[in-house]
């Protein structure tokens, strides 16, 4: 059985969304978005979605069932954790009612920059690593399917965070709360979802 090009899209859109809606709350929590935050997110989390499989693929079927028994776990405390920063410097910058927001907002942490970007491209990308496993049970060539994810999930983390950028504009001050408790929910769904075995 091999994977064709409809079927490599749709895996990547749904691999993507993931990656989409941490990207729109991002964006809705800075408060500027530039085309640097733009380049950060979509290569790094693009980047992620095409090695993530590719990993998975090297590794074939020997350590699946060894991954598989907590991925969801670290992708939930990744997210839960940089989600959490989130609430706590946006909460911490809401504190001093005085303070200029320009400053608090320079003064907060970019999860665009450092671990925490890190983190959330880990974090969003851990459901390819599994997919990338399933590939080695084809006869599929896996650098067409893993290109096609990465290129699809660059494109739609853009997409995702001009989306955030018009949702923290009607936010306001609250958008880093609201953008840390996506990234929270994110992981609770992830988690939820393999621990019931939904889809």
């Amino acid at each position: 059985m091999t994977i064709g090009l409809g079927t490599s899209l749709i895996l990547a859109v749904g691999l993507a969304m993931d990656s989409t809606a941490v990207a729109a709350s991002i964006s809705a929590s800075l408060p500027t978005v530039t085309r640097r935050h733009a380049f950060r997110l979509s290569f790094h989390f693009g980047l992620f979605q095409f090695l993530m499989p590719l990993l998975g693929w090297v590794l074939g079927t020997q350590v699946v069932q060894y991954i598989h028994n907590y991925d969801h776990w670290v992708a939930f405390g990744l997210l839960a954790l940089v989600g959490g920063h989130m609430i706590y410097e946006a909460t911490r910058s809401q504190a001093d009612p005085d303070q200029d927001p320009q400053a608090a907002g320079a003064k907060r942490k970019d999860p665009t920059r450092g671990w925490s970007l890190v983190l959330l491209s880990i974090g969003t990308s851990i459901d390819a690593l599994a997919v990338g496993m399933s590939l080695a049970l084809t006869q599929t060539n896996p650098w067409g399917v893993v290109s096609i994810i990465g290129i699809v999930t660059a494109g739609l983390v853009l997409l995702g965070m001009k989306v955030g950028r018009a949702a923290g504009a009607m936010l306001g001050k609250t958008a880093g709360i609201f953008g840390g408790l996506v990234l929270i929910l994110i992981g609770v769904r992830i988690l939820v979802q393999d621990l019931t075995g939904g889809a």
